[in-house]
């Protein structure tokens, strides 16, 4: 069941052209004005609570089911009728890029980082330095336009667009299929690529209902296609949690699913389980400085917290960046 409830805009601290944080009679809202329109403090609207009434991590805040006041009888993009969300009371139609041109028939030994979690896409592009795309898979939040982390790479030149592979939406552009969407980024000429969920991550706690696991599938779909698949490690020396202190029960299970090989990449000189075979071991001095200006959060955690998790991934951004020549 929905949790909806009616309420009156009384606040609307932040704007972005894709993404508006207001407040709702005084509870912390976020509205993505690309789907339910724009926003007025003083506008009657509808928002879903659940999220937030569950007390779930990623539930602090509400989300803009509808606007009364002024997002009623919205008009579709033009020229569009492919479904984001589909068959679901949000569906609406979007470009998708298939649809606007030729996809690449091979990914040509492109390199694409793939991680388990979206907190490692700032590390793992500062690690790349290069003409970077990224494209958000499911298994976190859907909305790219949620992502403050993608808003801040591409202010540092780190990230030059974000594309949305259903059931994700709101991106810069629109894909199908992860495989498509590695196709368009190819024929667009990006040198390499970033694959992850969006922020928060659906977990369970068990080896294989968590969102993670789209980096297996994001791992296969390179390889078939002919690109260069390489893994962030997710590891910790912060996390309580003993499946994922040291190195996560994730990235076996990940591992696990993979039908071909992938490089794992790994900081040179830091101890890795003897499980984790064969390694990539990758020079990350300087990783500190290169991430400075970003924003690094791991589950409340910053780089002096937890530096090992940043580093794993910025090591994997490096080993694809080693792969551009």
């Amino acid at each position: 069941m929905l949790s909806l409830r009616r309420g009156t805009v009384t606040a609307i601290p932040e704007i972005h052209e894709e993404l508006i944080r207001l407040e709702v009679d005084g509870a912390s809202t976020v509205a993505f004005p690309r789907l339910t329109g724009p926003v007025e403090v003083g506008d009657e609207v509808v928002v879903n609570v659940q999220a937030r009434e569950l007390e779930l991590g990623s539930g602090g805040f509400d989300v803009l089911y509808v606007n009364l006041t002024r997002g009623l009888e919205l008009a579709p993009d033009e020229g569009a009728h492919v479904m984001t969300l589909p068959y679901t009371p949000l569906q609406s139609a979007a470009r998708h890029v298939e649809e606007d041109g030729a996809l690449a028939e091979s990914l040509d030994g492109m390199p694409v980082v793939c991680c388990s979690l979206h907190s490692q896409l700032a590390p793992a592009c500062a690690g790349l330095g290069a003409r970077v795309a990224y494209v958000q898979l499911g298994g976190g939040a859907l909305p790219v336009s949620l992502s403050d982390t993608v808003r801040a790479l591409k202010r540092e030149g780190l990230l030059e667009i974000a594309v949305a592979a259903a059931p994700c939406f709101d991106g810069d552009v629109q894909a199908v299929t992860p495989a498509s969407a590695l196709a368009w980024c190819a024929a667009q000429g990006y040198e390499a690529a970033v694959c992850s969920i969006g922020p928060g991550i659906v977990g369970t706690g068990s080896l294989l209902g968590h969102g993670g696991l789209a980096a297996a599938v994001a791992a296969n779909t390179v390889a078939a296609l002919g690109g260069a698949p390489i893994l962030a490690v997710r590891m910790s020396e912060a996390d309580v949690r003993e499946r994922h202190s040291g190195v996560s029960h994730h990235v076996r299970a990940i591992l696990d699913l993979c039908l071909t090989d992938v490089a794992i990449a790994w900081p040179r000189g830091q101890d890795a389980p003897d499980w984790l075979v064969p390694r990539e071991e990758v020079e990350v001095e300087g990783w500190r400085e290169a991430c400075a200006r970003l924003p690094l959060s791991h589950m409340g955690r910053g780089i002096d917290d937890d530096p090992s998790f940043f580093m794993s991934a910025y090591a994997a951004g490096k080993a694809a960046r080693a792969r551009l020549g």
